[in-house]
């Protein structure tokens, strides 16, 4: 919001300098973003008359002019502008000026004539973008007067952020009482006196929707001039906040409405009905044409204004063409109302519109003071254009409930932190113009302002405080807290270890939305009936995710498309599915089961690029031992099934279990997945129950033994549907297992021409006694007891 000094200081005038004005508002909570000149800068431009005029003899489109600049002598100055014409007062830049942007003016040449300067449009000195023409000025300014003087184009505008809960200083009176509580510099209020009434005409208005407008009023003026001119002083307000000027009557209602934060809307009294006007909620399949030439359909969440049974305009947005006021315009009708916030919110979203009056009415407008701006506006138009006003009709149907909110001034002092004391706070209120009672406890029941809609909570008012008290007088104040130390919980690994062991795995922490699209629960994960959401933030995130692995994987298409070459990610968060077993606690809803799962993804070469290693693609077993390095010691108490799963390539996946209990999944992605994300290779999966793997036993160490160790070799042929888990499992019941330190599969081999259901599994068994060095004879007998256990349980056979 742009806001001229000099327009605010004819309100209110504080002893302040420019820059500690702004400053003042800023700390306030009124961000002052930029204070900038009307202008900018360029120098060398005077106040000059075009004494005559004629026509160019070379060029049918320039005119050669003579032009007084106040030296004594005139100029002969060669310009193409269409309304040039003798005794026009126009910029001037004179030879040696330099205009925005650096433009130095010499003399020059134009088609064989001499032109020693140049006349300037409003668009060449930065003013507006107005570039149809030269820039007209006052007759009343002095021929050879620097136009930065003549027009105070020094003048400094604050150009204010303000946040959307302070929709009551979208105005200058608005900002000016705020300086008031912050300075308590006198401030002039607004001439609302109301205007003779010399007609006894109205309009009837009848108001259909109590939950759309809570106070309409209006009141009809005749003959008046609507070509009149709008006044220089209003006109160069508007155009320094940023307003273009239109016509007298549309320009006067942007003023107030800029002016007092009021906004109103003018209908040409001839285009309405005699019946009068109807306020109500729009029907489905009515149009509108408003005034920025569109034309939109309506529904039963569009309020609106009716003349002749049909839409005349957008309550609270915008008006309607049909009923729109011209240069032709005799008669009027002004209405001003309160539109309820709710009502009007959303409407220049939905209908792609930029509406000033929307925006201050969908953040609350001044209930109270209707009918007095009413009458501020009806005085600026019969000043400037003459005519004959009727009675204000007023009608309140239903205005906001301002409830009293008590604030305590011991829980004031408690959450700023500084002794205020009761005058202080009084003083702060009564420069703010809150209506208050005072308790012998220092309670304060207040009523909050009918223009301050963001008033509603007690924590509210202390802010209020602190902002006029000032920021800047609140010491710092270390906060001190007793340091206690805390024990540390041996028994389970906390989210933040999880996250860490993770991240020593060389993965990288995501962390994804809870709500994903319905395609990957029933796809990815079989999952037909997801938890819902009522209201999406997207129409695509419209589910809850019962798995962590779509995430993961739309984290690696998203990498890949930028051209990475090496993925791998993590995510520890919550998951969701129904679970009518589940009760409503304080942790949990009644039928929702919220799992913690930690899961990874590695997509890409297993290692990074470098020139000592081979590259390869990152397969299953690479991810299953960084799972396995996770877990640490629990790693032992793991199982690996082969076993399907929704999103997973049949026969590389297996689930996770622990104690028999299934835990997590484990695999490469489903080739129809990798294809529809536009992968060249398959990415390694796995999701695991995070509780299942935080709970650790404690460490027991054992002596190491000093004996020396044995290695041995054994290649069996086993059965192709045995598992190496199962042999593993084998080994772990054998009477040797006391002398088995450690068992490592190190080849794989089957002839591809035979038929045989048998494969070569090639094991080396180190061997150790924890006291004794073993001999030839008990490694012998260990291992042939290794191979017929071998035998007898699995069907193994020799190679």
């Amino acid at each position: 919001m742009l806001i001229p000094e000099s327009w605010l200081r004819s309100y209110i005038n504080p002893d302040l300098s420019t820059e500690d004005l702004a400053h003042t508002l800023t700390m306030a909570g009124l961000e002052v973003e930029d204070v900038h000149a009307v202008a900018p800068a360029f120098s060398g431009i005077v106040v000059a008359q075009i004494k005559t005029i004629s026509s160019h003899p070379n060029a049918d489109k320039l005119r050669i002019c003579q032009v007084d600049d106040g030296s004594g002598e005139l100029l002969q100055i060669v310009c193409g502008a269409p309304n040039a014409a003798a005794g026009l007062k126009v910029p001037l830049a004179k030879i040696g000026a330099k205009l925005p942007g650096d433009f130095k003016i010499k003399k020059a040449k134009m088609r064989g004539e001499e032109s020693f300067g140049m006349l300037c449009s409003a668009k060449e000195l930065g003013i507006t973008q107005d570039h149809a023409g030269l820039m007209e000025l006052s007759q009343d300014l002095e021929v050879g007067m620097d136009i930065r003087q003549a027009l105070n184009l020094d003048e400094a505008v604050f150009e204010i952020k303000l946040t959307p809960n302070r929709g009551d200083c979208l105005s200058v009176l608005g900002v000016a009482r705020e300086v008031q509580a912050l300075t308590a510099a006198p401030l002039a209020q607004p001439d609302c006196t109301a205007v003779p009434v010399s007609i006894q005409e109205t309009l009837p208005v009848q108001v259909d929707a109590a939950d759309l407008c809570g106070r309409f009023a209006g009141r009809i003026i005749k003959n008046i001039n609507a070509k009149a001119s709008t006044p220089a002083y209003i006109q160069e307000r508007l155009i320094r906040a940023g307003q273009r000027p239109v016509n007298v009557l549309v320009d006067l209602s942007n003023y107030v409405m800029l002016e007092l934060g009021r906004p109103t809307h003018v209908f040409d009294l001839d285009k309405l009905s005699p019946q009068g006007l109807t306020v109500r909620w729009a029907l489905a399949g009515e149009t509108l044409h408003l005034l920025n030439d569109s034309q939109i359909e309506l529904d039963e969440k569009c309020g609106v204004i009716c003349s002749h049974n049909k839409p005349e305009s957008l309550a609270g947005v915008m008006g309607g063409n049909d009923s729109a006021v011209t240069l032709d315009t005799q008669h009027i009708f002004i209405e001003a109302a309160f539109w309820y916030p709710e009502a009007v919110a959303g409407l220049t979203r939905r209908f792609k519109l930029s509406s000033e009056a929307a925006h201050r009415f969908e953040r609350g407008v001044d209930f109270l003071q209707v009918t007095e701006h009413l009458e501020y506006l009806s005085r600026l138009i019969i000043e400037v254009c003459g005519g004959q006003a009727g009675p204000i009709e007023d009608q309140r149907i239903k205005l906001p409930a301002r409830e009293p909110v008590r604030m305590r001034l011991a829980r004031c002092q408690k959450i700023l932190g500084i002794p205020l004391d009761a005058a202080t706070v009084s003083g702060i209120f009564d420069r703010l113009g809150f209506t208050y009672q005072q308790s012998a406890d220092d309670v304060y029941t207040i009523t909050p302002p009918s223009f301050r809609f963001d008033l509603s909570l007690e924590e509210d008012f202390i802010e209020e405080v602190a902002r006029i008290h000032g920021y800047d007088n609140i010491p710092s104040q270390a906060p001190v807290a007793t340091a206690n130390v805390l024990s540390t919980d041996e028994l389970h690994l906390s989210p933040q270890q999880l996250r860490a062991f993770t991240a020593a795995q060389d993965y990288q922490e995501v962390v994804n939305y809870s709500f994903v699209e319905e395609a990957w629960e029933r796809d990815l994960l079989a999952n037909h009936d997801p938890i819902r959401l009522l209201n999406p933030i997207a129409s695509q995130l419209a589910v809850m995710r019962s798995s962590l692995i779509g995430g993961l994987l739309a984290n690696i298409a998203h990498n890949a498309r930028r051209k990475q070459s090496r993925v791998r990610v993590f995510e520890l968060g919550k998951v969701f599915y129904k679970d009518a077993q589940v009760s409503t606690s304080k942790q949990s809803v009644k039928g929702v089961q919220q799992p913690l799962r930690l899961a990874a993804a590695a997509w890409g070469s297993a290692e990074p690029e470098q020139w000592g290693i081979q590259q390869r693609a990152v397969d299953f077993f690479d991810v299953k031992q960084d799972l396995l390095n996770i877990c640490g010691q629990l790693a032992q108490q793991l199982r690996f099934e082969a076993h399907p799963h929704p999103a997973l390539h049949p026969g590389r996946c297996a689930r996770i279990l622990r104690h028999e209990q299934v835990i997590g999944y484990i695999g490469e992605l489903h080739p129809q997945w990798v294809q529809k994300l536009a992968l060249n290779q398959a990415p390694i999966v796995f999701e695991i129950d995070a509780q299942a793997i935080s709970d650790r036993s404690l460490v027991v160490y054992k002596e190491l033994s000093n004996q020396p160790v044995v290695i041995r070799d054994l290649a069996i042929w086993l059965p192709s549907q045995v598992s190496y888990q199962d042999l593993l499992d084998t080994l772990a019941q054998t009477k040797s297992l006391e002398l088995i330190q450690a068992v490592n599969l190190f080849d794989v081999w089957k002839d591809k021409q035979s038929q045989s259901e048998e494969r070569s599994l090639a094991l080396r068994f180190t061997l150790q006694d924890a006291h004794n060095t073993l001999n030839d004879e008990q490694v012998e007998q260990c291992m042939n007891h290794i191979l017929k256990c071998l035998q007898d349980k699995l069907s193994a056979r020799l190679r």
